[in-house]
């Protein structure tokens, strides 16, 4: 058995003591309820508690925020959608399908926090905007732990297409150059700016080197003296072998025009080019990847990760995946200097570095404050044939316990809970069971649906019991059921789902004609899903089968009318598999059946009603 990582968080609850009271609790499905009670061995004579209150205890508070709450909501059909991929799909389509998937999770994750962003800068309260940008701050660092995992996990890029993606990743998450860029260029005199040279080598750092020419080109229109040594670097940074999205070069023919490139750069160093201008020699260095000139642009890289990919575009370009984690630490190490330790999320990204992806998803599940990424992640990761080998020692694997412990948390929530059904579904070995945990809800969320006379979410709960009953064979909540009322006209989901009810009600008081002219009339009328026809012949079974002669021949003609429509609309499979050959063998005895009982029946009728014809006559 695996060993905790430290001890649990202690909470504190205000106004208690546990050393003087005892507390009583109970655990909800996301929450806990905590009081203190009077009773005390030690102090008998005090009876009174000394904090009257009950205190509920939340461990998924995220799922009370509004833009959580989108969150949640948007992803929730990103992940329906993902479950129903073709596995047929194989290679590029199947890696194409994931990486878009990828991305729009991502893309969800950015519109969040930038309407939390929003938010933060329209609170008026200060502690309310110092929350609110807590929330950026982590909505940030999950898109930027998503994003690097996309590149080293989905998109599996090699060596040249490696370092396009990881820059693509550094100039999306260090983003304080465009604003730079904008107050630089928005003066009279560009070049004579105080953050000018500042601009400059931002766009050096992270590779935008013809953005860097354009702004080098303004320095030497203004300054004569510098001008040919603006134009010299300016060729330098024209002339740097990249490999870019299309071409054809080779990892080998990039190597040696980076070579011979890096070598000019250094010529020109050794001859002193750039000596009368200290921030052209220096921007110069950088281009050399000089550790020593990198390191002193600090407050401009403003972290290692951002030191790593550009000490890697000007040394090691054409880098592998696999010696990634090499250069990862040297620069996590070269970059703190010994002067601070590493924080949670620069462990986050090393062990994505080293392509250790459970210590991804641990480190993550420790950090984060909520499920929600960890599920969503390792979850996309199952279906990448990323995690297949790693069963927990509880019986379940890695995907699915996330996947359970993030639906139990929306649960917690009195509208969220029914996007958790959805994650529950698709929990092969345990959702079922953790559903039946929480299924109680129905019930509640029905109540509310006719309180709130929402017909689209009736339709929903409704759909929800129906199935419960094709997969269980029961009803739960029957008082409420029962005593629908008027209230079932809300929508014909409900008036299906009422009087369906009222149709087992009849049979189990042994009211069979009455009970039979409902069940056709179900049909007849269209109010029942389509879906759900088969389940209404098979009911009609018994009353087949019946020593009396429940339904007429004008009924049994219906009947048959019915599954001919059932039989004949059914779509056709492609290729099948063992699973729906099975299905199928079982549908086409159902069908067989009931033929056989409805042509019995019918029979059985005509004679009974000629009989009572012949006997009026």
């Amino acid at each position: 058995m695996e060993e905790l990582d430290g001890e649990p968080t202690v909470t504190l609850i205000p106004g208690m003591n546990s050393k003087k009271k005892q507390m009583c609790f109970d655990w909800g499905p996301g929450e806990m309820l905590v009081c203190e009670t009077s009773f005390n061995k030690k102090v008998k004579s005090e009876m009174v508690p000394g904090c009257p209150f009950i205190h509920i205890i939340r461990k998924d508070v995220d799922v009370y925020s509004q833009i959580f709450r989108k969150l949640f909501n948007e992803s929730h059909g990103i992940f329906v959608g993902l479950q129903r991929i073709e596995e047929e799909l194989t290679g590029k389509s199947r890696k194409a399908q994931l990486v878009r998937v990828s991305k729009n999770y991502r893309s969800v994750i950015r519109a969040c926090m930038e309407e939390m962003h929003q938010i933060a800068i329209a609170a008026k309260d200060p502690a309310s905007g110092r929350q609110f940008s807590i929330q950026v701050s982590i909505l940030s660092a999950m898109e930027l732990i998503w994003n690097l995992c996309e590149i080293l996990f989905i998109e599996v890029a090699p060596a040249g297409p490696l370092l396009l993606h990881l820059l693509d990743w550094v100039r999306l998450h260090v983003c304080e150059v465009d604003s730079l860029s904008a107050d630089v260029l928005g003066s009279e005199n560009p070049s004579k700016h105080e953050s000018f040279w500042n601009l400059v080598t931002v766009l050096v750092l992270q590779g935008r080197l013809d953005e860097a020419r354009q702004m080098l080109s303004k320095e030497a229109d203004a300054s004569p003296t510098s001008a040919g040594m603006c134009r010299i670097l300016g060729d330098l940074m024209r002339t740097m072998p990249v490999l870019s999205p299309g071409n054809t070069q080779t990892l080998t023919e990039l190597e040696l025009k980076w070579q011979h490139w890096h070598e000019e750069c250094e010529r020109h160093l050794q001859d002193s080019t750039f000596a009368s201008s200290p921030h052209l020699e220096s921007l110069c260095k950088i281009m050399v990847g000089d550790e020593a000139a990198l390191l002193e642009q600090k407050d401009l890289l403003s972290n290692w990760y951002h030191f790593l990919v550009t000490r890697l575009l000007y040394s090691h370009p054409t880098v592998k995946p696999i010696d990634l984690h090499f250069y990862a630490q040297s620069s996590l190490d070269l970059f703190l200097g010994g002067e601070s330790s590493p924080e949670p999320l620069d462990n986050i990204l090393m062990a994505a570095f080293e392509f250790d992806i459970h210590q991804v998803i641990k480190e993550c599940s420790i950090a984060l404050s909520n499920w929600w990424f960890v599920a969503h992640l390792t979850d996309l990761l199952d279906h990448c044939k990323l995690l297949q080998s790693h069963n927990l020692y509880f019986g379940s694997n890695m995907r699915e316990f996330l996947l359970l412990e993030y639906a139990s948390g929306l649960f917690a929530h009195h509208s969220l809970w029914q996007l958790g059904v959805d994650y529950f579904d698709y929990c092969p070995e345990l959702g079922r069971v953790s559903l039946e945990l929480h299924n109680n809800r129905l019930g509640s969320a029905l109540s509310w649906s006719i309180r709130a006379k929402d017909a689209a979410f009736a339709t929903l709960v409704s759909d929800r019991f129906l199935r419960d009953y094709s997969e269980r064979g029961c009803f739960s909540d029957l008082d409420l059921i029962d005593n629908l009322g008027p209230a079932m006209m809300l929508s014909d989901r409900l008036t299906f789902l009422g009087k369906y009810r009222e149709f087992h009600r009849l049979y189990g008081e042994k009211r069979f004609v009455d009970g039979a002219s409902l069940l056709l009339s179900l049909m007849t009328s269209q109010i029942a899903p389509r879906s759900f026809w088969m389940t209404l012949l098979t009911d009609a079974l018994p009353l087949l089968e019946q020593k009396q002669v429940i339904f007429s021949a004008e009924q049994t003609y219906e009947l048959m009318r019915c599954l001919e429509d059932l039989t004949s609309g059914r779509p056709v499979h492609g290729e099948p598999d063992a699973q729906q050959l099975q299905d199928d063998d079982i549908e086409t005895t159902k069908v067989e059946m009931l033929r056989l009982a409805l042509a019995r029946n019918l029979a059985r009728a005509i004679i009974k009603e000629g009989s009572l014809k012949g006997s009026r006559g």
